[in-house]
């Protein structure tokens, strides 16, 4: 594909400073099902404006409708892929596997691009992808510009990868942080962001989690052939024309500009990473601050009497937003420089290279010489992206239609998609036949304010009569009122072929990640082992095998270390496997009896028929659902496992706690034990990896087991169990006692809004 420069747009005028400054697509949410459901979005009217504009401009416009959707929501839903579909967007984003099937199903002129939220993080996985119907991935923000290579260059799908902007701390997707604490469910729009929160370990306060900012800058010149997608739905049209110029300049003369790099800083920044794009990175976090910081322009020299004196190294001006690091606040604190000094005398602006003393605001926090000021805002900034937009409905979507007229004696009538209109009146021979088959054309080709677009005319005037373009209005009239555009025809939810409910008992799973815990868990339908990236068949030869399922991590880096794992266990035998991400059903042949686990989320019976219809033997309902929806789901299928007790990850990421560097690290298993104040958390670092869990098992209520599910499953993951331990928290499930301390999430509430 050709490099495409793709922006965010939070609303209207976000779109059209992107395409003034350059994109060559945005991104864009409605006001339903939108990840980034507290940005402003965009209506339906919106979406038809921007849509046609892009179109007739050569430009794309992609929607995102990338949240889970609830069953009750699937009607909903519906209507809103209808609008894209009318309204001729370019492709949509996805996460949720049931939308992705009803595209396909009933939308399948609408291309479909895997969202971040999927976790897309191998080459196996983007193959799947193409299987499933994708044309293009968004690839995991956390991927090295080789691993982004192989896939732009093996899978055969368009790739997109983030280039700019705010980063999560856990791969996209994978965390439930915000949504098991909260309710406020960031795969559904929600997120809260607990990951900014100031968390105390070993006795210290950090910001162990709060990222800096994405900013690749001249390495986008790496990435040919692939979308470079820039982050920002929250942000404002001026940031937005302002990073899109940036980077449109940077790919188009191979130079990052510095007065451009500084303009960004000012209107919203962070500090900077390229985070994992050049290998292993551990200079990702900000631990001391959390927002934005600005453009740092110099220390304080000194303070005195409600004053700070400094030297910038940039210019400023009255009323330009200043932030200083302090640290007696987890936040810069920031004020508007209202008052300027110059050698004594007040000045409007102060040159680059100027001491300046600048007048605090009344109840400023305690500073100090020597910490940094930023220029935070400058009003020189704000007016340096004027962007233009087209006059109110210059641009719109119509639906093409072909109208067939008839002209008889005694009246005329007109065909349209199935609908007639009439026109009743006496007509008489013509002068000029020819000039009246041009007045018909002419008459219907006047579409007006109406939805439709004229594509063909027939008309058939066999006794060559005149026919007043009065009458011929009146007609066209008729004939469009009687229209309905295509956004108004009805469409339905397609079937769920595979799903079959019966009323069998449910079955008992236990699953763990301990291979010393195997051998003492009690005899069960199933035991589920979690591999690491280290097992091989050896470990598990004193394991009874008879009712044994292996299953794959949801992160699976490198892939060619998970093949040889895989394959060494395929050798040995073993023919029932689980995986936690779509990339397993590449690198396991056919064949086998492969189940789905809960980091791939259901939470509507279109998901559930499209990975039934796979071949999987059956999926696991997520950890952050209700009892509502699970048990409508369960009545319609009992293909699934419901999971009753686990020490749920919070999320998982590729970003790493240890402070050792990598070359030192021993990879072992780190377990801490931390707090932001509203809970207390266990923080697990192995393997490169990190899993935050809350101290509590998440364990749901006796009422679930009255759920028809086909496995209840009880989990023994990421937090380490004795044998005794184990059979008592078996027992007190199956025997449905109450379990203290620990929490539900979700399930006995609805998501919070």
């Amino acid at each position: 594909m050709k490099t495409e420069l793709l922006s965010p747009a939070g609303d209207i005028e976000a779109a059209y400073s992107a395409f003034y400054f350059g994109a060559d697509a945005v991104y864009l949410g409605l006001r339903q099902f939108s990840a980034r459901a507290d940005a402003t979005n965009f209506s339906a009217e919106d979406l038809d404006e921007i849509t046609a504009y892009a179109h007739a401009n050569g430009k794309k416009v992609y929607v995102t409708v990338n949240t889970l959707i609830q069953e009750a929501e699937l009607p909903a839903l519906m209507e809103t892929l209808k609008l894209c579909d009318t309204c001729h967007a370019d492709a949509l984003i996805v996460q949720d596997l049931g939308v992705a099937r009803l595209v396909k199903k009933c939308f399948p002129n609408l291309n479909l691009h895997a969202s971040t939220q999927m976790a897309i993080h191998n080459l196996a996985g983007a193959i799947m992808m193409k299987k499933m119907g994708f044309s293009r991935v968004v690839l995991a923000r956390e991927l090295s510009l080789p691993e982004i290579i192989e896939i732009r260059d093996k899978s055969g799908l368009e790739v997109e990868v983030f280039i700019h902007g705010a980063l999560c701390y856990s791969y996209s997707g994978l965390c439930l942080f915000s949504s098991m604490t909260t309710g406020r469910s960031a795969n559904r729009g929600k997120c809260v962001y607990s990951c900014r929160d100031n968390f105390k370990v070993d006795g210290t306060q950090k910001h162990l989690f709060s990222m800096k900012d994405l900013a690749l800058e001249k390495d986008v010149l790496k990435l040919t052939g692939l979308s470079l997608k820039i982050e920002g739905r929250k942000k404002t049209p001026l940031y937005v024309g302002a990073v899109t110029d940036y980077y449109r300049r940077i790919l188009d003369t191979g130079k990052a500009d510095k007065g451009l790099t500084d303009n960004l800083k000012q209107i919203f920044a962070r500090p900077w990473t390229t985070l994992h794009f050049k290998g292993k990175n551990k200079d990702v976090i900000d631990p001391d601050f959390v927002g934005h910081r600005g453009l740092p322009i110099g220390q304080i020299l000194k303070v005195f009497n409600h004053t700070i004196t400094f030297k910038p190294t940039h210019a400023i001006a009255r009323y330009d937003g200043i932030q200083i690091d302090t640290a007696t606040q987890e936040k810069p604190f920031g004020f508007s420089a209202e008052h300027l000094t110059v050698n004594g005398k007040k000045v409007f602006e102060v040159p680059a290279g100027q001491t300046v003393t600048v007048t605090l605001p009344p109840h400023h926090p305690f500073l100090q010489k020597g910490e940094p000021v930023y220029l935070a805002s400058a009003t020189r900034v704000k007016g340096a992206y004027p962007y233009t937009r087209p006059r109110p409905n210059a641009y719109r979507n119509r639906t093409e239609i072909a109208v067939d007229v008839f002209i008889a004696p005694d009246k005329i009538v007109a065909y349209s998609g199935g609908i007639s209109a009439e026109y009743s009146d006496t007509f008489t021979p013509a002068d000029h036949p020819e000039k009246v088959i041009e007045s018909v054309s002419k008459a219907f080709r006047k579409t007006g304010d109406t939805a439709f677009q004229l594509k063909d005319i027939t008309i058939q005037n066999p006794d060559k009569l005149f026919v007043p373009m009065s009458a011929l209005n009146e007609l066209r009239r008729r004939l469009y009122e009687g229209l309905k555009p295509a956004a108004e025809e009805p469409v339905s939810l397609p079937a769920t072929p595979h799903l079959k409910a019966d009323k069998t008992p449910a079955r008992w799973i236990f699953k763990t990640d301990d291979k010393n815990l195997l051998g003492f868990l009690p005899r069960a339908d199933e035991i589920i082992y979690q591999l690491s990236p280290t097992d091989t068949p050896m470990d598990l030869n004193t394991v009874d095998k008879s009712n044994l399922r292996l299953a794959l991590p949801p992160i699976l880096r490198p892939e060619g270390h998970w093949k040889s794992v895989i394959d060494r266990f395929l050798s040995a035998g073993f023919i029932r496997w689980e995986i936690g991400n779509m990339a397993g059903l590449t690198l396991l042949p056919k064949g086998l009896d492969i189940s789905l686990d809960s980091t791939v989320s259901m939470l509507n019976t279109s998901a559930l028929e499209e990975v039934l219809s796979l071949g999987l033997s059956r999926a696991t309902f997520s950890v952050e659902d209700t009892f509502d929806n699970i048990k409508t789901l369960a009545q319609k299928s009992q293909q699934a496992a419901l999971i009753l007790y686990q020490d749920s990850p919070l999320f998982l990421s590729a970003n790493c706690v240890r402070e050792n560097p990598c070359h030192e690290c021993p990879k072992g298993r780190l377990e801490r034990e931390i707090t932001n104040g509203k809970g207390r958390y266990r923080l697990i670092s192995e393997n490169c990896q990190t899993v935050l869990t809350d101290m509590r098992p998440f364990v749901l209520p006796p009422v679930a087991q009255t759920i028809p599910v086909g496995f209840f499953r009880i989990d023994f993951v990421n937090r380490r169990y004795t044998a005794d331990e184990a059979l008592k928290i078996i027992k007190a499930v199956q025997g449905k006692e109450k379990i203290s301390p620990s929490f539900s999430a979700n399930f006995e509430k609805q998501f919070a809004t």
